[in-house]
């Protein structure tokens, strides 16, 4: 058994060194669609994994991210232990402009810099300073998912299922999203994303009432979700409206995307009826409707397994001085989620402590980053 004292005296120990790796990860631009910047942040990681001799496996896609799992102890007799984040961000590269990544003395500014890359290089460090202190017990896997930001929509969930395979035999899966102070995550919306294609009949603006108006049976439609959302406890935002041509024609087609949220099986129920009773109601006559799914992320429900878990990993955070996290709830979608569906003990929101995900000044505590490995 390996004293705590001696692990965390380690972890600080490395903080320069992967201060370092965590700029350089956040240097390399790496949203979803873009292919060669997380494949960038992929080799990253495979090289640091293989100069300390760990195994490095990886699944290839052909338009994602390869997503990757790195194991220390493979031969081990223990039974695994999963840590997981994504590689993947959400902005286009040169949103930050250059360079990308800025450090005062208490944050790193970048893309990714909470969400998720820091919590990926804690599980690295942590990785580290365990082998470092002679830690053989058991084998221990970073997962690196590869198109989380679009609940794996790019790869059509073959990254998650191969995250699964590997964690399936795992005691448990810590999941590394961004960490809220002496919380930790045993709940998580389940995302529902769709697409409303309206079609109607065009003509000349000064003849409307012979044409049938594409937009507006758009906007009786997201009118219809908005009221369907007030009778219920899901939620739905319409974020993208495609349509029309000029100003003096009516149009004859337009689209709508529109992001659901609910947090049982029973409510993306609910939201899979809502979307059927509003694609076939037409308030405009001449008007049809076509939707398509985009992606979906299932809830993350609450069950026994994980408050056991909870319970456990709060005796061993007391017993060595860290603080007793919380359960909370997180609207926000993560492969965490996924995980439980595939029965595997799971607590998330593990990572990082920071400000600004998914904006232009996202940011992350630099001390955050050893808190995070222990």
């Amino acid at each position: 058994m390996i004293p705590c004292e001696k692990l965390f005296h380690r972890i600080d120990e490395l903080r320069d060194e992967y201060l370092q790796f965590w700029i350089d990860i956040c240097s390399i631009e790496s949203p979803t669609t873009y292919k060669q910047g997380v494949d960038a942040v992929g080799r990253y990681f495979t090289e640091k994994a293989k100069a300390r001799g760990w195994k490095v496996e990886s699944h290839h896609e052909d338009v994602s991210g390869d997503p990757l799992c790195i194991t220390m102890n493979p031969d081990a007799s223990g039974q695994p232990i999963a840590v997981s984040g994504h590689m993947d961000t959400v902005h286009d590269v040169g949103s930050f402009g250059t360079p990308p990544v800025h450090v005062d003395k208490t944050y790193l500014y970048g893309p990714g810099a909470k969400d998720c890359k820091g919590g990926t290089v804690g599980g690295f460090l942590a990785m580290a300073a365990l082998e470092d202190c002679g830690f053989r017990d058991r084998p221990i896997k970073l997962i690196l998912q590869s198109d989380e930001e679009n609940s794996s929509a790019t790869s059509q969930k073959h990254t998650v299922e191969y995250m699964a395979e590997k964690a399936k035999d795992c005691l448990v899966f810590l999941n590394t999203e961004g960490y809220k102070p002496d919380t930790v995550t045993l709940r998580r919306k389940g995302i529902l994303k769709y697409r409303f294609t309206v079609f109607g009949k065009d003509t000349h603006a000064s003849r409307c009432d012979e044409g049938a108006s594409a937009i507006a049976e758009a906007a009786h439609k997201i009118l219809l979700l908005e009221q369907y959302k007030d009778r219920s406890t899901l939620t739905c935002s319409v974020g993208v409206i495609h349509g029309g041509t000029k100003v003096n024609v009516v149009p004859k087609e337009c689209t709508f995307e529109a992001d659901f949220r609910f947090a049982t099986a029973e409510q993306y129920r609910q939201a899979e009826e809502m979307i059927r009773t509003v694609s076939e109601t037409s308030t405009v006559p001449g008007t049809t409707c076509r939707t398509e799914r985009m992606s979906m992320r299932p809830a993350m429900e609450e069950n026994e397994t994980n408050w056991a878990l909870l319970r456990r990993f709060n005796e061993l955070c007391v017993k060595n001085g860290l603080p007793e996290l919380k359960d909370r709830t997180n609207p926000g979608g993560s492969d965490a989620s996924d995980m439980v569906q595939h029965g595997i003990p799971t607590l998330d929101s593990l990572g990082v402590e920071g400000d600004g995900t998914h904006s232009l000044t996202e940011n992350a505590e630099i001390a955050s980053l050893a808190r995070c490995a222990k």
